[in-house]
């Protein structure tokens, strides 16, 4: 977003872990400790209700846009304005090129993400839009994944499963290509060219216990 005021938050457990960086012009930087969960599930799925209350009681009042990232990712080329949009959602890498029938929607009907077909499938490591659409969206998707709380279930993916139902119901305005979240694990496939976001190593075997 070369141009344009940017203002970072960081969201973690551990705030005395992220180092104190010097930003460019037009940049800030906030950390804000959260809750410790033990499950990384829960971590994946509280952090609707965080965004919509640092939407509220922050954000809004000098933001006009809001895009929320996983925070295993680099940035590798120019994200910029033309990502932008009032509804702004990103194409999974792994999935863009398959089938519907492969799309791995939670297909449970006693979750509040339950799909039975769709269009296009997510990726939660990257969603935004104008605050106020994104507020809806955090909003939504925390009120489903506490209703299925309260009936024992929990979507097979959890939070990208509530955002997937959300997005189905509400289309974005903007889809994002998968350039804009690449997985390098991905071979041959010529037809993305541009890398602007890379997924970093994940060490599942030592997070998700």
């Amino acid at each position: 977003m070369l141009g344009l005021p940017v203002s970072y938050y960081v969201f973690t457990d551990t705030p005395e872990k992220v180092k104190s960086i010097k930003l460019g012009p037009q940049r800030s930087l906030r950390v804000i400790q959260v809750q410790r969960h033990t499950r990384w599930q829960d971590i994946s799925m509280m952090r609707m209700k965080t965004i919509s209350d640092t939407i509220e009681s922050d954000i809004r009042h000098h933001c006009t846009h809001v895009f929320c990232f996983d925070v295993d990712q680099v940035f590798t080329g120019r994200f910029g304005p033309e990502a932008l949009g009032d509804s702004v959602a990103q194409l999974h890498a792994h999935y863009y090129r398959l089938p519907k029938k492969l799309f791995t929607y939670d297909r449970n009907p006693k979750s509040q993400a339950f799909i039975e077909t769709g269009d296009f499938y997510y990726h939660a490591a990257v969603f935004g839009g104008s605050w106020k659409d994104v507020k809806a969206l955090t909003e939504a998707c925390y009120k489903s994944i506490m209703e299925d709380k309260q009936n024992n279930v929990e979507a097979l993916w959890h939070d990208e499963s509530h955002l997937n139902k959300y997005f189905w119901i509400h289309k974005p305005s903007r889809i994002l290509s998968p350039e804009y979240c690449w997985d390098t694990s991905i071979r041959n496939r010529t037809d993305i060219r541009v890398f602007r976001l890379l997924w970093a190593p994940k060490h599942y075997n030592k997070l998700r216990t």
